[in-house]
């Protein structure tokens, strides 16, 4: 009876030492945390089309009259560009084309209200980003802007396809490996539109400066 007592004893004691080995060993053993995949990081390199919408309000001064008006109103249209990607930097062209009711009157006494109108907006930009922040891609833009205005008083009216400028920022993400999401910020100014003769003001000009916010989506190939 004692010696199978003394050998049940052995045994839980040398269960408890193995037991007790393995646990130290295991504490000896250096920390390995879980490795966790960072995000994918989009390759914005390659051609892209898309569609963009928003709203544009500005300022257009009547020089003859010294009228101030502030033209305002939706656009929407469809964007074509290429990127290319070298590290963290992406260099691209822009280009779009918009549709837009921009417009605004002002009383201009015995001329009755003096008008001002933009039936369409484009603009070709170059464009500047900075890719490193996961699938974001903030960047800086500038470029020529073209556009249609059309001036006109009570009395007579003239229109003219002006060519400016046009400089602004904006912020790309990529939805899907070829979708991505786009808002930004574009002043717009489309210099003078002479309105002397045709509006029945004497050497009258026709300022145009407009501030576009819109958005879009586009397609990467």
């Amino acid at each position: 009876m004692v010696g199978n007592g003394v050998r049940s004893g052995i045994a839980i004691a040398a269960l408890f030492m193995a037991s007790a080995a393995a646990q130290a060993a295991d504490m000896g053993q250096p920390y390995r945390p879980e490795f966790y995949a960072p995000p994918p990081i989009a390759n914005w390199t390659g051609g892209y089309i898309g569609v963009n919408f928003g709203y544009s309000f500005g300022k257009s001064d009547w020089n003859a009259t010294a009228v101030s008006e502030s033209p305002k109103g939706a656009l929407a249209g469809a964007t074509i560009g290429y990127n290319y990607q070298t590290g963290v930097w992406v260099w691209g062209l822009e280009g779009d084309w918009d549709w837009t009711n921009m417009k605004a009157d002002a009383d201009c006494g015995v001329l009755g209200a003096c008008s001002i109108k933009a039936s369409w907006l484009a603009t070709g930009r170059v464009r500047m980003g900075y890719a490193g922040w996961s699938n974001w891609l903030p960047y800086l833009t500038g470029g020529v802007a073209v556009g249609n205005l059309k001036a006109s008083t009570a009395v007579a009216e003239t229109s003219a396809t002006r060519t400016g400028w046009t400089a602004g920022l904006g912020g790309e993400y990529a939805i899907a490996p070829n979708w991505s999401i786009k808002a930004e910020y574009l002043y717009v100014n489309l210099g003078d539109l002479n309105c002397d003769t045709t509006c029945a003001l004497a050497g009258s000009k026709v300022s145009f400066k407009s501030n576009l916010v819109r958005g879009g989506i586009n397609y990467r190939f």
